[in-house]
């Protein structure tokens, strides 16, 4: 399993000559380390304004965003599991038609699974993005750059899950299939952009871009 490795042994997996795991796994782990870093901004004691509500607010968000990283975790795994699966496919004999509509129908299979764990990865990211905004509204300032990375590999983990789910999904014949799949990441993908505007505007994150562009330091959005 690869998130029983060390971080060391991650890393030289993801660099490894092998094909897994490969860019499905590093999305859904940067998704991972994205929700960790805002459970850890919400479980500071000190909130932004030191009420009961923002306290019982941000305890709420810290279960749930612990709750996405269990699921983001599973997901690297998974990732790779579901490209063996499509290699194992390919790999069926094809010495007749028998064997023929057997291995198309594996692959078939196999392809829908490919596509749709990083369905999977979008959606707890874009969950992780809305929690996000709680922690903005509540959380301590002092925090913001820890918010703001956590934004960006959230913001991350979505871009590579949708370019998995592009690149897999080509190869699904089952027109129904490729629709299903297709509206699940138009209604995973739909109002991202409203608590990223939060999150930005409530964090504070605004106010670092603004010190950046006056001393010439322009931050990439």
């Amino acid at each position: 399993m690869l998130m029983q490795q060390t971080v060391t042994e991650l890393l030289e997996a993801f660099a490894s000559s092998d094909p897994t795991p490969g860019g499905g796994s590093a999305s859904a782990l940067a998704g991972a380390i994205g929700v960790s870093l805002l459970a850890m901004v919400a479980g500071m004691p000190k909130t932004k304004t030191g009420t009961p509500e923002a306290r019982a607010a941000l305890d709420h968000a810290r279960t749930q965003l612990l709750e996405l990283r269990g699921k983001l975790v599973a997901l690297v795994d998974h990732d790779a599991v579901a490209y063996d699966l499509v290699v194992t496919a390919y790999r069926h004999p094809k010495s007749t038609d028998d064997e023929k509509a057997l291995r198309k129908a594996a692959i078939q299979d196999a392809m829908r699974v490919a596509t749709e764990v990083p369905l999977e990865t979008l959606r707890a990211a874009a969950d992780g993005l809305r929690v996000a905004a709680v922690v903005a509204e509540h959380g301590n300032p002092a925090a913001k750059s820890d918010i703001g990375v956590a934004v960006e590999l959230l913001k991350t983990s979505i871009t590579g899950a949708r370019y998995n789910i592009e690149i897999n999904i080509g190869s699904l014949v089952d027109t129904s299939i490729v629709d299903r799949i297709s509206a699940q990441t138009r209604d995973a993908s739909a109002h991202i952009g409203l608590p990223l505007s939060r999150i930005m505007s409530d964090a504070g994150i605004l106010e670092l871009m603004q010190g950046a562009a006056a001393r010439g330091a322009i931050l990439p959005h």
